[in-house]
Formats: structure tokens, sequence, C-alpha cells
């Protein structure tokens, strides 16, 4: 059985070669058969919002909503509580599948036997 794999993405447009980079990552794990549950947090926030994450666009990287879309098929995607309230954005505001959630369930599944976390 593949390990879980938490990948939490702390930036959007602001740093697109990174909020890139962990959808990427979190995307081929979870295609690879690893449990995967992305966090977006801060900026990353904004990505869960439906047509922002089609605002970052990075020359030579697969367009960030096909990556979304593969995880929320295939894992699980998080908004950060604090960072949504900090931004106005509620449930009814994200794309079908994404929640909402603070730190005690990100701390959970990070130390969930077997885990690994990763942080862009």
């Amino acid at each position: 059985m593949a390990r879980e794999l938490v990948v939490k993405v702390t930036c959007g447009t602001d740093a697109p070669e990174r909020a890139n980079q962990g959808f990427t990552v979190a995307a081929t794990a979870a295609a690879s058969g690893a449990a995967v549950s992305l966090w977006l947090t801060g900026e990353g926030a904004w990505l869960a919002v439906p047509g922002r994450a089609a605002e970052l666009v990075l020359p030579l990287a697969t367009p960030l909503p096909d990556l979304l879309a593969s995880i929320l098929e295939l894992g699980s995607v998080t908004v950060c509580s604090q960072c949504a309230a900090r931004r106005e954005i509620g449930e009814a505001d994200l794309l079908s599948g994404v929640r909402i959630a603070g730190a005690p369930v990100f701390v959970e599944e990070a130390l969930r036997e077997g885990a690994q976390a990763l942080v862009y």
C-alpha cells in the first residue's frame, strides 16, 4: 500500500512555480495510488475558488485546473479555516468537493502513522 501524502501549498499566483510544484507533486502521487490530502493556505486558498486556478499560468507546466481536478478526483482538497476567514471565503465559494478545516485536522493528517508531509 502506498504511503499517505499531505501537501500544503502556502502560495498562489504570487509564487506560481512553487504553487504549481506542490500541485504537480500532489497530482502525481494521487495518480500513482497514494492517498493524497492537499491543503491550501495563505494565498493558495484562492486556488479553490472556481476560475481562480486558471489565473495561475506557468509555461511548460500542466495547467493548474487540470492538476486540481485530478487531485479532487483521486484525493482530497482542504482550505485552511483561518486563511479562508481572512479572505472572506466560505464553503459556498469553493469548488465542489473542497472542504474548509483547521490546524487540528492538518496536524492529525500530517502525524498519521506512515504519512509524509510536504510544504510548498
